[in-house]
């Protein structure tokens, strides 16, 4: 699977998700960009958008997205943090289906 790391989520975190291919936001040169326009980018290179934005399920008309996202909701997004959630990111990415919002937790 081809995951983008959003803005929030540290660069580090995508070693830990082998063995699927990652790249992230600055990566891309994509850093700035609003949600939306973001996904509609991304979804045309990744399946799926790994965030720490909490808020981002109601920033999103979730019936209209153009990619999955899976929310990581952890108590920050320090990598100390979101490495804690990544074997129920990893678990979620195994059954996640596309145009969806998933949030995973610890």
């Amino acid at each position: 699977m081809r995951i983008l790391l959003d803005e929030s989520v540290p660069e580090r975190i995508g070693d830990l998700l082998q063995p699927h291919t990652w790249s992230s936001v600055r990566r891309e040169g994509w850093a700035g960009l609003k949600n939306g326009k973001l996904l509609a980018t991304a979804s045309n290179s990744f399946d799926v958008l790994l965030t720490a934005d909490k808020s981002m399920e109601f920033q999103q008309n979730l019936a209209r997205l153009p990619m999955a996202i899976v929310v990581m909701r952890a108590y920050s997004n320090r990598v100390d943090d979101l490495t804690r959630v990544i074997p129920a990111a990893l678990r979620a990415l195994e059954t996640l289906q596309p145009k969806t919002l998933t949030k995973v937790a610890a």
